[in-house]
Formats: C-alpha cells, sequence, structure tokens
C-alpha cells in the first residue's frame, strides 16, 4: 500500500521505490493507494509523468473513499487525535487489505493503525 510520501519518491526516480515497484509487477503483485493519496500528490499529468504512467497501470489498483470508509476514516482520526483523514483512509485500506506500507512518514502510520509494518522510502 502507497501512501503519498511513497508516490512523490516513485515520481522524483527514488531507486528504492522503482525497484519496489519493479518487484511487485515482476512478481505479479498489485500496488494499492487511496483516491485521496493520488490527490495529495496529483497536479499535473504533462509534467508528472511516471507518476501518471503508474495510476494508469494495472500494477496500482486506486480505491475510491465511499460514504462507508469516510466515515470510518474520521471515527480512526477521532480514536487516534488526528486529524489527517487521507492518511487515516491509508491506514484503513493497509488495515483492510492487510498490506505493508510504504511510506516517508512511518510515524504517521503507526500513530493510526500500531499492527502495520511500514516500509521506509
Amino acid at each position: 500500500m502507497l501512501d503519498a510520501g511513497a508516490l512523490i519518491a516513485f515520481e522524483r526516480n527514488d531507486r528504492l521505490m522503482l525497484r519496489l515497484v519493479e518487484l511487485a509487477v515482476t512478481n505479479e503483485g498489485l500496488l494499492h493507494a487511496p483516491a485521496g493519496v493520488v490527490a495529495q500528490v496529483w497536479r499535473d499529468g504533462a509534467r508528472q509523468v511516471r507518476l501518471a504512467r503508474l495510476i494508469a497501470s494495472a500494477s496500482l489498483e486506486v480505491t475510491p473513499l465511499d460514504l462507508p470508509e469516510a466515515q470510518a476514516a474520521g471515527a480512526l482520526c477521532g480514536l487516534t487525535g488526528t486529524t489527517d483523514v487521507v492518511d487515516a483512509s491509508a491506514a484503513l485500506l493497509a488495515r483492510r487489505l492487510r498490506a505493508t506500507v510504504v511510506t516517508s512518514d512511518p510515524q504517521d502510520v503507526v500513530g493510526l493503525d500500531a499492527t502495520r509494518s511500514v516500509v521506509l522510502c
């Protein structure tokens, strides 16, 4: 599961992120990101070519934020005393998928779900 930091690292041609994506594709794995995470990093598809290709590929599944998920993210923020609903939606998606979170800010993930494993990018 990729958070905003992971998508930014991928767009910036970070070697670790490129390798993680390559490994997922090679092993027929599926990467995931909540739609809110994409919204946080998306600015201009003409200039974000690498990111646009990843989003359009079959390798990344972007999960929409529907009403039940939005309510769950808000409730998680209330429980943890945080305010970032995008981070909360990412934590909930990772929990549902039992996924490792690729992130540039592991404290955000751990603060929302201490059971998630993280990979620092």
